[in-house]
């Protein structure tokens, strides 16, 4: 048994490695869907247990996020042995955007059994969030991502990822705290990790500020020491 593990590590490494992001994004769809049939079958499809269906798709998906959000701020603080959420960044990315969509259907579904008008239904403010996911995911994308300048693929990938976090935050610091902060479990735990993800992004941007800036006054000092010296001529 013992011989046969590594075998088979080494088999699903390869199947991951052929397969790509597509078996990331089919794993997170049916993930997400498995999670909505339980739960609505345990609990109903009216609005309680489509509630529910929603806040655990939601949660689902969320964990699929935060890698892609905080992943890279990890490899950057702490090395390189977080350096794997960083290389599956676009994975983590294309799989909570394919885990979106079961959780879109029950929108769908829960405007449709409440008689909400439409606008009402949608949530603005959420509906953009959405909006973002696919914009990234279509970016990410090689034919498009070729199209974009650098600079402007990251300022994209920056407010996307930004707005799809505080999306997040609404749903799971705001919407309790005005609802009086009921069943802690369903959203402090996620609160925290969304809390610390935001830390350390913050925190690799400073780092990555102060080992411009010491660069650059490197590169300056030595310019100066050197133009200094050429002024001086060559020692006797």
């Amino acid at each position: 048994m013992r011989a046969a593990l590594p075998r088979w590590l080494e088999t699903l490494r390869r199947i991951e490695r052929e397969a790509g992001a597509g078996l990331w994004m089919g794993a997170a769809f049916c993930a997400a869907l498995f999670v909505a049939v339980v739960v609505l079958a345990a609990f109903g499809a009216g609005k309680a247990g489509t509630g529910i269906a929603l806040r655990a798709t939601a949660r689902l998906s969320f964990l699929l996020f935060w890698p892609a959000y905080a992943g890279g701020a990890m490899a950057a603080l702490f090395g390189s042995r977080f350096g794997i959420f960083a290389r599956n960044g676009r994975n983590f990315g294309l799989a909570f955007a394919s885990a979106q969509l079961p959780h879109l259907g029950l929108v769908v579904w829960i405007g449709w059994i409440s008689h909400q008008p439409a606008v009402e239904a949608a949530m603005p403010f959420f509906a953009v969030g959405i909006v973002w996911t696919y914009v990234l995911a279509l970016s990410s994308l090689e034919r498009v991502s070729n199209a974009l300048s650098a600079s402007l693929w990251r300022v994209l990938r920056t407010v996307g990822l930004e707005y799809i976090a505080l999306v997040f935050f609404a749903d799971f610091v705001i919407g309790p705290i005005q609802h009086g902060g009921r069943r802690p479990i369903e959203y402090v735990p996620f609160a925290i990790l969304l809390i610390v993800g935001s830390l350390l992004r913050i925190a690799a941007l400073v780092r990555h500020t102060a080992l411009g800036s010491g660069a650059r006054l490197f590169r300056s000092s030595s310019s100066e020491r050197t133009e200094q010296r050429q002024r001086a001529g060559p020692t006797p």
